[in-house]
């Protein structure tokens, strides 16, 4: 019989739990799940806060966050599933910097951590209870873990930078108003 140490049961309490809310948050967008608008709705909010063409945005978000979520918590494949989730929530949290650290106020806070923490189990791997370790890391191995940042990292540039031009250039020509409202009254 096996004996797992305590690193191997939080790895695996990480993997579940981080895994299993971006698998969550995948399928709202995706298939419109507990509670998500689906692939219309949700392609209609990315094209509003500049992710174009929206459905496409929508269908890659929610496949990074679907199956990178999965796999996490399967501990299958964990630097493509880490650096793919990792990626998507860089995009969410892109959008929500506008409005600070804190969730509570609609900012980035959430999709950092969640970002972070999928990063770190790549990185870190995902310990013996996992589909990795019985399949003897054939999808986990060492050179994975920068190919795949370096591959996420790349892709998730672009788009972001491609979401942060559009939203340059939609602002031009727009002027900021000389006095605020609550003083000219």
């Amino acid at each position: 019989m096996r004996r797992y140490d305590r690193g191997d049961l939080g790895l695996l309490l990480l993997r579940l739990g981080t895994g299993g809310v971006l698998a969550a948050h995948g399928t709202q967008k995706l298939f419109g799940w507990f509670g998500g608008h689906g692939i219309e709705g949700t392609g209609q909010f990315m094209e509003s806060v500049g992710y174009v063409p929206g459905k496409t945005s929508a269908t890659a978000a929610g496949l990074a966050e679907t199956g990178g979520g999965a796999l996490l918590a399967l501990g299958l494949a964990t630097p493509a599933a880490g650096a793919a989730a990792a990626g998507a929530m860089a995009g969410a949290a892109a959008v929500h910097t506008p409005n600070g650290f804190f969730n509570q106020g609609g900012g980035y806070e959430y999709a950092a951590t969640l970002g972070l923490t999928a990063a770190g189990l790549a990185v870190t791997g995902p310990g013996r209870l996992s589909l990795d370790h019985a399949l003897g890391h054939a999808v986990n191995r060492g050179w994975m873990i920068p190919a795949a940042f370096a591959a996420t990292a790349a892709g998730t540039a672009l788009v972001v930078g491609a979401r942060a031009r559009r939203l340059r250039k939609a602002k031009e020509g727009e002027q900021d108003p000389l006095f605020e409202e609550e003083f000219m009254e």
